[in-house]
């Protein structure tokens, strides 16, 4: 549907839907605008959040036959 069909199909409605249609088209808006905001990243949030054993980057007994 293009803005024009759109706009003649709004322009037909009596004014009481036309109103229902502007209050649709703001809470529409608004929820646009409430799902773009992204919270910004901080630094070091997951500091603590993972545990690495100290052997970490040791080989595996698993994989001993592949070496």
């Amino acid at each position: 549907m293009t803005d024009i069909q759109l706009y003649s199909q709004i322009s037909s409605l009596p004014s009481d839907l036309k109103k229902q249609v502007s209050d649709f088209v703001s809470s529409l808006k608004k929820k646009s605008k409430a799902g773009k905001k992204l919270k910004e990243r901080q630094f070091g949030y997951a500091k603590d959040f993972f545990k690495m054993s100290a052997d970490f980057d040791e080989p595996l007994e698993d994989f001993k036959d592949y070496m």
